[in-house]
């Protein structure tokens, strides 16, 4: 398996109209010779054009607050790193807070899951279409017989990198987590199937709310939150994270 390091980039700031701060917890892995992202955040063309590419009404409804320092274009260079390396974008879903720094790697090949790439193409008013208009080679993972710790598996096609797609359901219609096997340990991005990790223990926390109202199939996003509060009891080893929570973030940002 091919040996990589792991940057964790807040690519997103937001401050919700329920008041609660919310992030947007990117992964940069670094290997020898490339660079791969697993979501993107915003990028710089949002960040300069946010009422052309991004629209007034879903900035105010969703609370972003822009510093083109923080996309993840800028934090490569920040890190030494050369933004032009970036192979692979690893897409756990299509929303536009997570893809919209996309056009910031032109070349790289975008990995996203089958169900949510034809969702993206329905119509569905969540979408916004111009984080892909600069046509990026897209490649698609169906349903498969792998097998991640009794979930569902889609290995990625990025070499001896050990990635693999794992269907997360509910908040988009084809909405995955990703789970990144390392030498010793196990990662598992659950990216938006919660909003705070509060979510696993306070059903009634007022971010549920919010989380139901932006789900595609609401049925669908608490049977995956069930499936995650199951994983995380039987798997108290393995680090599990999504995009929103900072404490979740500061925590990677402290302890590795």
């Amino acid at each position: 398996m091919e040996k990589i390091k792991i940057h964790h980039l807040n690519c997103v700031e937001i401050q919700s109209p329920m008041d609660l701060r919310a992030i947007g917890h990117c992964l940069l892995l670094e290997a020898k010779n490339r660079l791969i992202m697993i979501d993107t955040g915003i990028g710089l063309a949002d960040i300069q054009n946010p009422i052309e590419r991004i629209g007034k009404e879903a900035i105010e409804m969703v609370g972003y607050r822009f510093d083109e320092s923080q996309t993840a274009i800028r934090q490569i260079e920040k890190l030494g790193l050369d933004p032009s390396k970036v192979t692979d974008c690893i897409i756990s879903h299509l929303d536009n807070d997570h893809i919209g720094g996309l056009p910031d790697f032109p070349n790289a090949t975008v990995h996203v899951g089958l169900e949510e790439y034809i969702n993206f193409n329905s119509g569905n008013p969540r979408y916004l279409q111009t984080p892909l208009l600069h046509n990026p080679k897209i490649v698609t993972y169906g349903p498969s017989e792998s097998n991640w710790y009794g979930l569902e598996s889609r290995p990625i096609n990025v070499g001896s990198i050990g990635l693999s797609f794992i269907p997360l359901f509910g908040h988009s219609h084809g909405h995955c987590g990703i789970a990144i096997d390392l030498d010793s340990s196990s990662l598992f991005y659950v990216a938006d199937a919660y909003y705070l990790r509060e979510e696993l223990k306070d059903d009634t926390h007022p971010v549920c709310k919010l989380a139901e109202n932006r789900a595609d199939n609401n049925e669908l996003r608490i049977a995956t939150l069930n499936n995650i509060r199951q994983f995380v009891a039987q798997n108290p080893e393995i680090k599990v994270f999504g995009y929103h929570d900072i404490n979740e973030f500061n925590q990677f940002s402290i302890n590795l």
